[in-house]
């Protein structure tokens, strides 16, 4: 029979198999880890985590690699949350390349997120000795994240090789791995964006506040609005303008264009993206700096 579309009871079967792969992964590997990117899709990985686990502590750190040029309302909303759920919060940057000024405006996205990125997320890695890294990435937000497993095989490099894969049949998981190898854990794999609103709508979770409609400095390039803080010389440009916008995906600062948006509550944001037939990440320059830029990214270690 065909599902109402308001209709999310089945919630509750991706709820239970996000649940049991966190399990798995807390149950077969030595030192595993969580991304904590301070997203939506992050509020709703640790809200599976602590369900997981209740009424204990979440078993493994989070790790959030910091850029440096990540949101004011982020940084605020990370360090918060990490205290109310007493969870232990690893913070690792790429303090080489930043103390040599790496920024996307000098070097170009690509080569920024090569160093404060991927490079920053392979050194936390080695550095904890992770072997396996649980992440809130979805199958529907990007074509080279359709490719991966729930279970993604990473070799000794931090490498990724989409032809290279094991097969997942069924619930059935490979997880092993060797020394020095790691597994990137997805169990968000099959929600969509649309899962994901609707959960933290039932849940009542938290969630970065800009998320929500609310007037901001950006600079109007048309399809392309990018946010301005006030000490960017760009701030009286004469594309610069106050929009009411909000983010439908969190990332740096200078890399993460908002909407025009008037969606003030969950309801509202439902509401629009029931409307929307643009892609969730369509505002994200790094997914657009070159021909299959994501899956180049994710080759090289990117997350």
């Amino acid at each position: 029979m065909p599902r109402h579309p308001f209709d999310n009871s089945y919630l509750n079967d991706l709820e239970a198999e996000a649940i049991e792969v966190i399990r798995e992964v807390a149950a077969n590997y030595e030192r595993p880890a969580m991304l904590y990117s301070v997203g939506k899709d992050s509020s709703v990985l640790l809200q599976l985590a602590l369900k997981a686990f209740a009424p204990g502590k979440i078993p493994f750190p989070l790790i959030h690699v910091d850029t440096g040029f990540k949101f004011k309302e982020m940084y605020a909303f990370r360090d918060a949350m990490a205290k109310r759920i007493g969870a232990e919060l690893i913070v690792h940057r790429n303090e080489p390349a930043i103390a040599d000024g790496t920024n996307p405006f000098k070097l170009g996205t690509r080569a920024c997120c090569a160093l404060l990125k991927t490079e920053a997320l392979l050194q936390v890695l080695k550095k904890y000795n992770v072997d396996a890294a649980l992440g809130g990435a979805r199958r529907d937000e990007e074509r080279s994240r359709a490719k991966e497993r729930i279970f993604s095989f990473r070799d000794r490099h931090g490498q990724w090789d989409p032809k290279n894969q094991r097969p997942e049949l069924w619930n059935l998981y490979n997880t092993r791995v060797h020394e020095g190898e790691n597994m990137r854990v997805f169990p968000l794999s099959n929600w969509t964006e649309y899962d994901v609103w609707h959960y933290i709508k039932r849940e009542d979770l938290d969630i970065v506040p800009i998320y929500f409609a609310h007037e901001r400095r950006v600079l109007d390039k048309g399809n392309s609005l990018i946010p301005l803080d006030e000490d960017d010389p760009r701030w009286n440009s004469s594309d610069a303008k106050n929009v009411q916008v909000r983010f439908r995906s969190l990332g740096c600062s200078p890399c993460t264009g908002a909407i025009r948006s008037n969606a003030t509550t969950l309801d509202d944001i439902i509401a629009e993206l029931f409307e929307t037939k643009s892609s969730e990440r369509a505002t994200r320059v790094i997914d657009h700096d070159q021909d299959a830029s994501m899956e180049m990214k994710k080759r090289e270690g990117y997350f």
